[in-house]
């Protein structure tokens, strides 16, 4: 269990403190909701979510199996919906791997990054598909 604790400061900014290390990020609203944009929205942090459990997933498969993944990224493009309710209608992410494509373990890498517990918590309305580039 993690205690995440999250205090309003007024003018649509929240400061969240997470328990275990007291490290704070600060959300504010987007300017088309409103805010002034001026840090992550609530809903940039799913988006960054993702990414950031996808490769936190791969790292552990990678070392537990010898693979070097360092320099690996990815970029996530949040998709709000059009239409009301306002929600996260996509997610579209693309790793890049600092490995070959045809990597003997290529298959087993792809099928831990969606098996992230992100990823598994997503509403099934919500499109996420992950590109995975290779560029070793």
């Amino acid at each position: 269990m993690v205690e995440i604790t999250v205090r309003y400061q007024g003018q649509l900014r929240c400061a969240a403190t997470h328990g275990p290390s007291q490290s704070m990020i600060l959300t504010d609203a987007p300017v088309d909701n409103h805010g002034k944009g001026e840090a992550f929205s609530p809903t940039d942090l799913v988006a960054a979510a993702l990414p950031s459990c996808i490769m936190t997933i791969l790292g552990i498969y990678g070392e537990r199996h010898g693979i070097d993944l360092t320099g690996m990224h990815a970029r996530t493009v949040k998709e709000m919906s059009k239409a009301p309710p306002r929600r996260i209608a996509g997610l579209r992410t693309t790793v890049t791997l600092p490995i070959a494509a045809d990597h003997p373990m290529r298959e087993a890498l792809e099928n831990a990054a969606h098996a992230c517990p992100v990823h598994k918590s997503l509403h099934p309305d919500i499109e996420a598909p992950i590109e995975f580039v290779y560029a070793g």
